[in-house]
């Protein structure tokens, strides 16, 4: 994905209080400004100490800077995504369950992690969307299957902040 791309339109099974909600991309990202970013897992190391984490906390400092919400997408199900939300006691960042990883195949994210037992798994990007429009992409170098490592650097909440603080910046 890049600039200017609109987003897929993926229907996502979410539990909402114990029920079965649908929720689309447009229920997620029509008529807002947001930040989404995805990872290979929740309660995994560098997603649960140190991305999710800080997305939480910086929360209020987007808000400043004109988004209305953060979203945190992985390729697991409602339920996992839900245990997680509460184990991080979020607040403030939403999750998305991309339990068939349809979404993350859609915009060119989807990778093989079996070589770790994960099966598919999301490469950690983020994006900042507009309306349901990309306005600018932050995904780590290296996408590839089976991949040992998994960098995480160009996704991070300091770095997409610092992108949206030089965009007030030129918007003032």
């Amino acid at each position: 994905m890049r600039k200017g791309d609109k987003l897929p339109d993926v229907t996502f099974k979410t539990r909402v209080l114990g029920e079965w909600e649908d929720k689309t991309t447009a229920d997620y990202f029509a008529n807002k400004r947001v930040i989404l970013f995805s990872l290979p897992g929740a309660f995994t190391p560098t997603c649960s100490t140190q991305q999710l984490p800080n997305y939480e906390k910086m929360f209020p400092e987007f808000q400043e800077l004109g988004i209305d919400a953060i979203y945190c997408m992985s390729v697991n199900d409602a339920f996992v995504m839900n245990a997680w939300a509460d184990n991080q006691e979020l607040r403030n960042v939403q999750v998305i369950p991309d339990g068939s990883g349809k979404f993350t195949k859609d915009v060119g994210m989807l990778v093989t992690k079996d070589n770790l037992g994960f099966g598919s798994r999301s490469w950690r990007y983020a994006v900042v969307v507009d309306n349901g429009v990309v306005e600018a992409w932050f995904g780590e170098a290296s996408q590839r299957n089976e991949a040992d490592d998994d960098p995480y650097e160009i996704s991070s909440p300091e770095n997409v902040i610092q992108y949206c603080r030089n965009r007030t910046v030129e918007a003032a």
